[in-house]
C-alpha cells in the first residue's frame, strides 16, 4: 500500500540535522524515514503523556496545604 506523502519545510537545529543525517546513514535509511520514525514517536508520546511523579508529589504536597486557598480563589 502506498501512503499519500506530503511536502513541508521547516528549519531545524543544524548539529540535530547533522546528527540525523549520519544516523540515516549509518543506517543505511532514507533521511525521510528517521523523520517519519521522529514525528510519530511524538505523536505518541504525547498521546500517552503522564505526569512526572516529582511533579504530582509537588501538586498533592500544594494541595494539601493550600487546598482551601485553592477553593476560595475558585469561588
Amino acid at each position: 500500500m502506498s501512503q499519500t506523502r506530503e511536502k513541508f519545510a521547516t528549519q531545524v537545529n543544524a548539529e540535530i540535522l547533522s546528527a540525523v543525517r549520519t544516523l540515516a546513514e549509518k543506517e543505511g535509511r532514507q533521511l525521510q524515514a528517521l523523520m517519519d520514525e521522529a514525528l510519530a514517536d511524538l505523536i505518541e508520546k504525547h498521546k500517552n503523556a503522564k505526569p512526572r511523579p516529582h511533579v504530582m508529589g509537588a501538586y498533592f504536597a500544594s494541595n494539601e496545604k493550600y487546598g482551601h486557598l485553592y477553593k476560595k480563589l475558585a469561588e
